[in-house]
């Protein structure tokens, strides 16, 4: 599963958009340095019943942004990415594809 649509299945297993758990998790002040990914992915375990790979990604967005590695970018594995910026604002904002 690329990034991007582990992202996306986010949404599809707490009904909330990734954009939302990224805000909340903010305002629970776990974007500091010092917050360790443990305590965030217990925090998405305990509320939203999130698994650990889905809770990473989210850790990844929180703590470094939108912006991820190119190493999957344009390649014909399973966990290419389409693009390094990933969108956080649901399925229905995935970009049409011929």
């Amino acid at each position: 599963m690329s990034f991007q649509a582990c992202l996306d299945s986010i949404e599809d297993k707490t009904g909330l958009l990734p954009r939302t758990l990224v805000e909340r998790a903010k305002e629970r002040g776990y974007d500091a340095p010092a917050v360790k990914a443990g305590t965030i992915v217990r925090w998405l375990a305990e509320d939203y019943g999130l698994g650990r790979g889905h809770a990473m990604a989210l850790v990844h967005v929180i703590k470094k942004g939108t912006r991820i590695s190119a190493e999957h970018v344009g390649t014909a594995g399973t966990h290419r990415d389409a693009s390094t910026g990933l969108r956080l604002d649901g399925k229905a904002t995935r970009p049409r594809t011929a």
